[in-house]
């Protein structure tokens, strides 16, 4: 985690002490605290998106414990975010969640990537934890773990917009140069089908390590060899936005589908 970070998560646990002293020193009885979990990326490719999402936890957790925090069954509580940084990996999102429940007591685990959602659905019923999923993943909730949420709406939605827009305005011929990471997989599986059942042709499948690379030319040259008329792309802002730069850069003039995780105001900083 940055240092920037770190300092926002010491500044609100403080503010949650010293509110605890000021309740008890007016004879109030002072909040219960609860840890809420986070494993998510904060490192690596996809820190960015990591540390945005785990900004707006930290933004929620303050308004609710300064409105004087929730209750449950008579018990009045305030919120203490607890994160960890599991890399974007699925493996390391397990490994955070047994630390989160056995060493931190959560009863509630967040987490932004379908990877670390499923890796905790493994065990979460059996452990008895929330599962608090931001993922468009439609098969988080249809598998009936009932103890997972699945916060957006599924990304299936997108598919035969996104292709008729494309199709109409550049062309049928479509590249795949999207990320590897388990989000992007279940992307083409639902994209390619509805691209080949609309008509379009697949010319090129060349899935990059969005997390692990900064330089896509050799990736995205390949690709462009097959004079696609569209690219399917998509992972996290950062390197989605490198790899349309470095496809402009090449001197592609077609058309981007672009993954819904990637967001175009973070792109737009990076390609201009």
């Amino acid at each position: 985690m940055g240092n920037g970070k770190q300092t926002l998560v010491n500044r609100f646990r403080r503010l949650a002490c010293a509110s605890a002293i000021a309740l008890a020193a007016t004879g109030a009885q002072a909040a219960e605290e609860v840890n809420i979990g986070f494993t998510g990326p904060l490192s690596g490719g996809a820190a960015l998106y990591g540390q945005n999402t785990l900004e707006g936890l930290q933004m929620a957790a303050k308004e609710i414990n300064e409105a004087g925090g929730f209750t449950v069954g008579g018990e009045t509580y305030e919120i203490n975010l607890v994160s960890l940084d599991d890399k974007y990996s699925p493996s390391q999102a397990a490994v955070n969640g047994k630390r989160l429940v056995q060493q931190y007591n959560a009863p509630v685990i967040f987490t932004p990537h379908s990877g670390g959602t499923f890796a905790l659905q493994a065990f979460n019923e059996r452990d008895g934890f929330v599962v608090m999923s931001y993922t468009s993943v439609p098969t988080v909730t249809e598998k009936g773990n009932e103890l997972t949420v699945r916060i957006p709406p599924t990304f299936t939605g997108y598919m035969k917009p996104f292709t008729k827009i494309a199709m109409k305005e550049n062309g049928k011929k479509v590249a795949v140069a999207n990320a590897t990471h388990d989000y992007a997989k279940y992307w083409t599986k639902a994209f390619v089908p509805t691209w080949e059942a609309m008509g379009g042709t697949v010319v090129a499948d060349n899935p990059m390590d969005y997390n692990k690379s900064a330089d896509f030319y050799t990736g995205v040259s390949k690709v462009l060899a097959e004079k696609p008329d569209v690219m399917f792309i998509g992972g996290a802002s950062e390197p989605t936005a490198l790899v349309a730069k470095q496809a402009r850069e090449l001197g592609f003039k077609g058309g981007f589908v672009i993954m819904d995780q990637a967001k175009m105001g973070e792109m737009s900083k990076i390609i201009g």
